[in-house]
């Protein structure tokens, strides 16, 4: 008889065992919940302010290559070519920068230097954008102007290198970029090549590779971290606005010159909002921020198919090394 109230009360506590979980599942998924309400609602808010630009150009927004607000035709492709290609660029000179950094770090740097350029890496990330417009337009931008007027005439004839030698250009805007992103994917990268397990190296290190080699191997095994390292560096070129502002000229060509200015879509957007005089202006600049947001989500999407192939070749490896040990066993 007196089991009985016991066996009720194991009962009772093993509910309310389980109701807590069971909250705090409810609870973290509801905060999940909120990110991906956020981005709709933000893609509602800029499609809906954008109507009037995408009743009357539709797709012929994204392709046209007349901005002209004054009579009213509105055209985003200079400043899609000049986002994607100034981003693009600089990556392509930030990424084996930001790699060298993170690997001299992690494993060729002395002890007693480790922290201090991890400081000032971290230190560079943290440096306002403005901050380094104003270091552009007073020390980039005349460097390349020396380089611009220094260029020889055969090469100037080129369409890559044509263009006033002013300074502003894709050139500085893409070096400026790859020096705002340099800090963040280095120091994303060395945090990888830091989490690679020790016995990876020692493993290297017992088959007879150099320091070299053994690098390589690291490199190898943290290579969809450092990916995802770089494709972060590529998302904070894409949406910066101010330092691209100051040093790209403003110009709504789109060119293949790297000296040639030209635009980007958060720098028009930043120039031209406060200037909106009818609301076409104004839904075109809005339609932009679209075309920015649907940009973002395009890259990174293609940025998570990359590193989820990369995850399924590097699971594959065990799986086809087994048949070749096993095959080895049985030849013996």
């Amino acid at each position: 008889m007196v089991k009985a109230p016991r066996f009720k009360s194991s009962v009772r506590r093993s509910r309310s065992d389980r109701r807590g979980p069971d909250f705090f599942r409810l609870a973290t998924g509801a905060v999940a919940g909120v990110v991906i309400l956020l981005a709709t609602s933000i893609a509602f808010e800029l499609l809906r302010h954008s109507r009037l630009s995408i009743d009357k150009f539709g797709l012929r927004f994204w392709t046209g290559k007349i901005w002209d607000p004054v009579s009213g035709e509105f055209g985003a492709f200079p400043f899609l070519w000049g986002t994607l290609y100034s981003s693009f660029l600089a990556l392509l000179v930030a990424g084996p920068v930001a790699i060298g950094i993170a690997v001299f770090i992690s494993e060729l740097a002395p002890g007693r230097l480790r922290r201090p350029l991890a400081f000032l890496t971290e230190l560079l990330a943290a440096i306002p954008s403005i901050v380094y417009g104003l270091w552009g337009v007073f020390v980039l931008v005349p460097l390349i102007r020396r380089l611009e007027t220094g260029m020889p005439e055969s090469l100037r004839t080129l369409p890559l290198f044509s263009g006033p030698p002013v300074g502003v250009g894709m050139l500085a805007a893409a070096a400026i970029l790859a020096i705002m992103v340099i800090p963040f994917s280095s120091a994303v990268a060395r945090e990888v090549l830091r989490a690679v397990p020790v016995s990876q190296r020692e493993a290297a290190y017992a088959l007879g590779a150099t320091r070299f080699e053994a690098i390589r191997a690291v490199l190898f095994h943290g290579r969809t971290g450092v990916v995802g390292a770089l494709l972060l560096g590529l998302g904070r070129a894409l949406g910066e606005t101010m330092a691209v502002t100051m040093v790209i000229g403003n110009n709504p060509q789109a060119s293949l010159s790297l000296f040639a200015p030209q635009h980007t879509m958060a720098a028009v957007i930043a120039n031209e909002f406060t200037e909106a005089a009818d609301q076409l202006y104004l839904d075109a600049l809005v339609e932009i921020g679209l075309v920015l947001f649907i940009v973002t989500l395009v890259v990174n999407a293609l940025s998570r198919l990359l590193i989820w192939s990369l995850e399924r070749r590097s699971r594959a490896i065990p799986a086809t090394a087994e048949p070749s040990s096993a095959s080895s066993v049985e030849a013996a």
